[in-house]
């Protein structure tokens, strides 16, 4: 049996990258995954859904806007529809936010970044955690970012909600483990996702300078650390926010 074998839940952005990556080893792990991302990102989404269920696992596909609060409704209620239960949640969908210094950065630019990836991640988890608590508890992981734990030229946007996306793991899961409850967050550095791809190779050295192994991680070395933080292994784990950043942190 898997770590996951029994549990249902949900990963949001995993049409591709780290959320794909975690919705395919959680269903490996013995879980029942409820892939989320956008509308448009359907077409991968539902490629998920198929490489889930090419090996024997269960999974389907829900489009979610994660800033927008009735998605996140009708996503807790799609899991409880298909699957019903609602054991964890992987609140990983993000965009990028940088490029420029912090002074020409524009303000409908910074409000898109804090809308999904922070208030997006304060939504999933309201809404998570009130049918946890109808259901006896459950596991939260939410995808931050070495961004998240340091200060990172010409990010700044995505380093603030980054930053708040770690402190609201940290309360949620001080608020909640009584209820049992955990919550906790990875902080992945330099990872082969579509950001990468479309970097130029000076902009990939510069991100990758302050790591101590010199290579670009793969998602499925997030999920891995994910799918662990989600399973009962990490059953006295909470408040956490797991670099998985190639020693970028430690040497900062």
């Amino acid at each position: 049996m898997g770590s996951m074998t029994g549990r249902a839940g949900v990963v949001t952005g995993a049409a591709s990258g780290i959320g794909r990556a975690t919705a395919i080893r959680a269903a490996q792990e013995g879980a029942r995954v409820l892939v989320a991302d956008l509308e448009s990102a359907r077409v991968g989404g539902e490629e998920t859904v198929k490489i889930i269920r090419d090996a024997g696992g269960e999974a389907d596909f829900q489009a979610c806007d994660v800033s927008r609060a009735a998605d996140h409704e009708a996503l807790v209620a799609g899991v409880l529809d298909r699957f019903g239960s609602l054991d964890f949640a992987h609140n990983n969908a993000g965009i990028p936010g940088g490029g420029k210094l912090l002074a020409d950065v524009e303000d409908e630019d910074f409000d898109r970044v804090i809308a999904v990836n922070l208030r997006g991640v304060f939504l999933g988890m309201k809404h998570q955690i009130r049918q946890m608590l109808r259901g006896g508890g459950g596991s939260i992981v939410n995808t931050a970012s070495n961004a998240g734990l340091r200060g990172v030229k010409r990010l700044g946007p995505y380093t603030a909600a980054k930053h708040g996306l770690v402190g609201l793991t940290k309360n949620a899961a001080v608020e909640y483990a009584e209820d049992h409850i955990r919550v906790n967050a990875v902080a992945p550095g330099t990872i082969m996702t579509g950001f990468a791809r479309g970097a130029t190779p000076e902009r990939l050295a510069q991100i990758m300078k302050p790591q101590a192994m010199q290579r670009i991680g793969e998602a499925e070395e997030v999920a891995a650390a994910v799918v662990w933080l989600l399973s009962d292994d990490a059953s006295f784990v909470t408040g956490v926010t797991l670099p998985v950043d190639a020693g970028s942190v430690a040497g900062w």
